[in-house]
This record gives structure tokens, C-alpha cells and sequence, in this order.
């Protein structure tokens, strides 16, 4: 799959904003070094750097179009499954829930942050924007082309809490939902293209991607109908902060 950093920032501060909570949440007054993975294009790496000016920060993504986009901050091509470095701080920010089985991963990823490691997830697969889009995925017009297409997926809060209260650390796990009044056509369309159907559009061949697009748009409207200052998308985010 090939991400698109301009699209993913059509929303820029919609995005940012679980971010910044999640950040809020980190108690390390003066780390020496914090890494972010799955960075994307490095926007909110830049924030990490705003929040600790004194510290080595690295952005880690497998992505080349999203690092070739990064500007200001320390920015390399790696994948977050096979990381091996260290920090005193760990953060990842909406990556996680592309990686398969990640529970299974985070008692490792957690033993490489030296004294925090941080991560926010969606928490809104069961909301139209993923219903739809499975639903059509299984469609037969739609089918054979997309049945081994990357689903992101996610645990509530209760599940990161145990697992990596097992691991030995101290956790603090909690669940947003945001309301994000969005503008333009298409609003909603736009959002998930960048992310979670973004795999699924990518895999259909042009001329069926097209009449996938048209239904796809259409449902999407009927389910987030326009309101008096913009279509309002509830955003379930789960959010978990861990320390030694």
C-alpha cells in the first residue's frame, strides 16, 4: 500500500488532537531520547520535539512516501514491528492497529522504552465509516479483489490495561470519543480514504473502483448526513499511557 501525505493531512488538526492528549498524559519531565513510530510524514513528531526541546527525537515509519514528506524533525525508514532501538520515551500514534496481532507485540515494544511508552489506537471499527466499507467489500461485484486486503483492527482500553499490566508496568488506559465537525463534499469520504479504506480502494482496478467509490459516497452520506455547520463523525480513540 502506498500512503499519501497530503490526503492524510486534509484533516491535520483533527488528527492531531488525540495526539496531543496522549502526549499530555506522559510524565517524563526531561528525557534524553523519545521515538515515534509509524510517524507518517513527521507532523507530530515536530510536536514531541516542541514538548521535550532538549531531547534526541526520532521518527521511525515503513512508509518512503510518508518519511520523503517529513520536514524538521529526524525521520528514518524502518518498520515498528522489528524495532530494536531504545528510548526513554516510546510513543505510537495510530499505527498499531495496522499491525496484526499487535498485542502479542506490545510486551516487546514496551521493553525497548526505558521509562514510558505511549500509544492511541481507533476505536471506531464498528462505526459506519468501517460497516460500510465491509459491507461492500463483500459484495460479489467487489469481492474477489479484496479478500486479503489489510483491515485495521483494535482492542478497548480494558485489553491494553491487562496486557501490559502483566508485563510489569503501571498503566493508565482510557477511551475519547470526538466529534468532528467536518467541511467540504465528501468530508467523511475524504477522512477515510487517507486511512482505514485507503488499502481497500487501492486493490480495486479503476473502472471497479470507480462504481465502488459512487455507493461507498452515497452510504456514507445517508449515515453522516450534513448538520447546520458541517457533518458531525464521532471518533471512538483509545488511549494508553504506560510508565515503570
Amino acid at each position: 500500500m502506498q500512503w499519501d501525505p497530503q490526503t492524510y493531512l486534509a484533516y491535520g488538526d483533527e488528527r492531531a488532537r488525540p495526539f496531543v492528549d496522549l502526549v499530555s498524559r506522559i510524565g517524563a519531565d526531561d528525557p534524553a531520547t523519545v521515538v515515534d513510530l509509524g510517524c507518517g510524514p513527521g507532523t507530530m513528531t515536530a510536536l514531541l520535539q516542541q514538548r521535550w526541546p532538549r531531547a534526541d527525537v526520532l521518527g521511525v515509519d515503513s512508509s518512503p512516501e510518508m518519511v520523503a514528506a517529513a520536514d524538521g524533525v529526524r525521520v528514518e525508514l524502518g518498520d515498528l514491528r522489528t524495532w530494536d532501538g531504545e528510548a526513554d520515551v516510546v510513543v505510537s500514534n495510530a499505527a498499531l492497529q495496522w499491525v496484526p496481532d499487535h498485542l502479542a507485540l506490545l510486551p516487546r515494544l514496551a521493553s525497548r522504552a526505558r521509562g514510558w511508552f505511549a500509544f492511541q489506537v481507533p476505536g471506531n471499527f464498528e462505526a459506519p465509516t468501517h460497516t460500510i466499507r465491509r459491507a461492500l467489500a463483500e459484495d460479489s461485484r467487489f469481492e474477489p479483489y479484496l479478500y486479503d486486503v489489510e483491515r485495521p483492527d483494535s482492542h478497548g482500553p480494558e485489553v491494553y490495561l491487562d496486557v501490559l499490566q502483566d508485563a510489569g508496568w503501571a498503566v493508565d488506559a482510557w477511551e475519547t470519543t470526538y466529534l468532528h465537525v467536518l467541511q467540504g463534499e465528501d468530508a467523511v469520504f475524504t477522512w477515510v480514504s487517507a486511512t482505514g479504506a485507503r488499502p481497500t480502494l487501492q486493490a480495486l482496478p479503476e473502472q471497479v473502483r470507480e462504481e465502488f467509490v459512487r455507493e461507498f459516497k452515497a452510504r456514507l452520506d445517508a449515515a453522516y448526513p450534513p448538520m447546520a455547520h458541517g457533518v458531525v463523525m464521532p471518533f471512538r480513540r483509545v488511549f494508553v499511557v504506560a510508565s515503570r
